[in-house]
């Protein structure tokens, strides 16, 4: 008996390492080495200028939008979905992305698959500005079906204590503006998946909703990040707190960043509504209440800020590459009452 005769292959492991160092020593960044092997990674905080830092964690995975990048054999951005996660969680805290390690777990190491997916994790971290400084890579046969692979990521970011988001004074009449999304990110797949296979629709046929991509690559589009330019926008003030809009959607995740005596309003016909989510709605049937709490609808970050700021706010954000729409509005809120109005309908101009 061997532990290769189990079916884990030591070997592999091994060569995999090797072959994915070049990818973290090319997201090096101040505090950091990126040399992979050792059995933790440090990182030198004092190396990036923080006066009074504040460590925020995050740690996610990307659910169920691995098994179309299994059943498409696409692996080659899935990475980038697991470093947004975790790093559009630390920014809305105000916190700058400085480091990051994945965690591959499969039934046996392909080692262009894992190469590919680690890819895609060096490519979302340049993206954030963070550094990949470790991660662990776990064969298990008889845990995992053939060719089945999963994901997990943990990012840690530090913010000046000063700086830390939300802020409690949010006040009514204070601006929302919303960021657009690059589709569906990285939440509401397992009802994706179950609308894709009601539908009888293959993900290597030609998506209905986008031109010259197969149905795999669009749904595949990779989650945006948002850190670089928010962390640029931060800097020039009058932000009062963000919102990542992942599982949950705009119902659900903008009262984690109010007080619970302030409500927000949000003008549905605002909102531009991406083609994949008309065509889901459409196909799936599902009502406008379940759309706004299982997906984005096409925003996937929120900002509050001052009214008399939005506009400088906007452009700035523009100017760094975003899609910025008006959304609504900060309104009181009495005790009982939901913390998110809707006005207008999903996918329609009033």
């Amino acid at each position: 008996m061997s532990y290769g005769k189990a079916g884990v292959d030591v070997a592999a492991g091994n060569a995999f390492v090797e072959a994915i160092k070049p990818l973290a020593r090319a997201t090096a960044r101040p505090g950091s080495d990126s040399a992979l092997g050792g059995f933790g990674a440090l990182f030198d905080l004092k190396a990036c200028g923080y006066s009074d830092p504040v460590l925020v964690a995050a740690n996610d995975g990307v659910g169920t939008k691995l098994k179309i990048a299994i059943e498409a054999g696409m692996h080659d951005t899935i990475g980038i979905d697991l470093v947004a996660m975790s790093v559009n969680d630390l920014v809305v805290q105000g916190a700058e992305p400085l480091f990051f390690l994945d965690y591959f777990a499969c039934d046996k190491l392909d080692l262009p698959t894992a190469k590919a997916v680690v890819s895609g994790i060096a490519a979302g971290c340049m993206q954030a500005g963070c550094a990949l400084i470790g991660g662990e890579t776990a064969e298990m046969p008889g845990l995992y079906q053939a060719g089945d692979y999963d994901l997990a990521g943990f990012a840690v970011g530090a913010v000046e204590r000063q700086n830390v988001l939300p802020r409690r004074d949010i006040a009514e009449g204070d601006a929302i503006l919303g960021l657009a999304s690059s589709g569906a990110h990285s939440n509401g797949f397992s009802l994706i998946r179950r609308i894709v296979a009601t539908a009888g629709a293959s993900y290597s046929a030609p998506a209905p909703f986008a031109t010259g991509q197969s149905l795999g690559q669009a749904l595949l589009t990779p989650t945006r990040i948002y850190a670089k330019p928010l962390l640029h926008v931060l800097r020039g003030g009058g932000v009062l707190a963000l919102a990542h809009i992942t599982g949950g959607g705009l119902t659900e995740n903008i009262p984690r960043i109010l007080p619970r005596e302030r409500a927000a309003h949000i003008e549905l016909a605002a909102m531009p509504l991406p083609p994949v989510f008309g065509w889901l709605m459409e196909r799936g049937k599902v009502s406008e209440a379940e759309m706004l709490r299982t997906f984005n609808c096409g925003i996937g970050m929120i900002a509050v800020v001052r009214a008399a700021e939005s506009g400088r706010v906007a452009r700035d954000l523009e100017a760094q590459g975003e899609k910025v729409v008006q959304l609504g509005w900060i309104e009181a809120c009495l005790a009982g009452e939901p913390q998110v109005r809707f006005s207008g309908r999903v996918g329609r101009k009033e």
